[in-house]
């Protein structure tokens, strides 16, 4: 008998991965914090993936929730039917949200979420009577997702480079990157009515008649390493975007469902969206599933036009999906894990700051909740970054791997193409305990990946 392969090499394996170059290990167990590979090496998941698995793995509840599921129903077409399970995950959903949202279409994903969201606001105007609005605005160094719309409004330059024959033209404005770019004779408020300013621009040139929507995350994620929003921005963007009647997209894929340690970010914010997107956190991981919450007036304007949403894909609104991340919602108001959150996040913080406080390789540490990023300069005085070549990013997460370690680190933080920093983003049962084991062995990925590129 054959044993069981630790580790498949860019030669064995017939999986078209991302990486073709490299080899993976093999994942087979995951509990609590951990996950397991073939060797039974056990690596603490201090990334939550991609910041999905919010309650870790292998939660008992979940598991009993989709297999019971699955005993009743797998799956049954959304143009035929719904389902018990995902009017109980709407209505949930809905009990929970921001002022005025009124239902819920659920996708496979974060990116299927924010493709949906572009089409609602776009159909939306043209139910209205307004096809003219036909531009989007978001901001620089934003990841909205890998569909080619998602990859339009997103602001990141790699990503977008190779595609950008397909994708939609879309104006960019400044993303809210306080550390780098707020001026040292302004306030943090001072520096959010200047970036409102720009906006403001933005419209003025395009002509506020001719925008759909604008397009952020609460707080910036996966390719800017966790940008949180200064005081008053989001609150002179609303009232900006309701000036000239656009839609405001908050893109809480990544830093929402409790995740920054409110259910939605955008409530620490004192803002309402007009269209909302969640994934990731929703459903935990155990099945995918995302989802767009949607102002009253933009469904009963399609109610009273069309009468339908021009959109639609195969699985969603999936029964097993639905039931997984019911579940997962309802550990999360059990447990009490939104204050949980906060306080973990307290202790992760003042961990990461005793640590890389005063480090000579760490320029910004910044975050809510349990969503925190830890930005890499070669000084700290000038802020100036390391060199591309060296890809130190990659060699933190061989290394951070090799300590038993998942973090989630990432090149281009400042433009695309330089910079460097760390995403960190736990499950909310995690431990105090292992929130220390998770900065001790990320200090040593980190000196040591330092050492070797230097």
């Amino acid at each position: 008998m054959n044993a069981r392969p630790t580790s498949f090499s860019p030669q064995d394996t017939k999986v078209f991965h991302r990486q073709l170059r490299s080899g993976l290990p093999v994942a087979v167990a995951g509990q609590g914090v951990e996950l397991v590979d073939a060797t039974g090496k056990r690596y603490i998941d201090a990334s939550g993936g991609a910041a999905v698995s919010c309650l870790g793995h292998g939660h008992p509840d979940v598991i009993a929730a989709m297999h019971g599921q699955i005993d009743r129903l797998a799956y049954a077409h959304t143009s035929f039917f719904t389902t018990e399970v995902a009017e109980e995950l709407a209505t949930l959903l809905i009990d929970s949200a921001p002022q005025g949202m009124s239902h819920v279409y659920f996708v496979s994903g974060g990116s299927e979420a924010v493709e949906a969201a572009l089409k609602m606001a776009r159909q939306y105007f043209v139910e209205l009577g307004q096809p003219q609005r036909e531009h989007f605005i978001a901001r620089r160094q934003s990841y909205h997702g890998n569909t080619l719309g998602a990859l339009a409004v997103g602001g990141n330059a790699w990503r977008r480079e190779q595609f950008k024959p397909l994708l939609i033209d879309v104006t960019h404005v400044s993303p809210c990157y306080e550390y780098r770019d707020r001026r040292a004779d302004e306030t943090p408020e001072q520096y959010g009515q200047r970036l409102v300013a720009e906006l403001s621009d933005a419209i003025d040139r395009l002509g506020g008649q001719n925008v759909m929507a604008f397009v952020a995350e609460t707080i910036g994620g996966a390719t800017a390493g966790v940008l949180t929003p200064v005081p008053g921005y989001f609150k002179g963007v609303r009232e900006l975007c309701d000036r000239h009647g656009i839609l405001l997209i908050l893109d809480e894929v990544m830093c929402g469902m409790g995740r920054s340690g409110t259910l939605h970010a955008c409530e620490q914010e004192g803002v309402v969206p007009d269209l909302l997107t969640i994934a990731k956190g929703l459903g935990g991981g155990y099945q995918p599933i995302g989802a767009v919450l949607a102002q009253g007036k933009l469904v009963e304007a399609f109610r009273r036009g069309s009468g339908l949403f021009q959109h639609g894909h195969t699985y969603l609104g999936h029964a097993v999906a639905c039931a997984a991340a019911l579940a997962v919602q309802r550990v999360i108001i059990r447990d009490g894990l939104l204050s949980q959150v906060v306080a973990r996040g307290a202790t992760l913080q003042a961990f990461l700051q005793q640590r890389f406080g005063d480090h000579p390789h760490v320029g910004d540490i910044r975050g809510r909740g349990l969503f925190w990023g830890v930005e890499l300069v070669a000084d700290r005085a000038s802020k100036q970054w390391f060199d591309p070549a060296r890809k130190l990013h990659a060699r933190i997460k061989v290394e951070a791997m090799t300590e038993g370690l998942m973090v989630y680190p990432m090149s281009g933080t400042v433009d695309g193409v330089r910079g460097d920093h760390i995403l960190l983003a736990p499950p909310f049962i995690t431990s105090e305990a292992e929130l220390a084991q998770i900065v001790h062995r990320l200090g040593v990925a980190v000196d040591r990946a330092i050492a070797v590129t230097a």
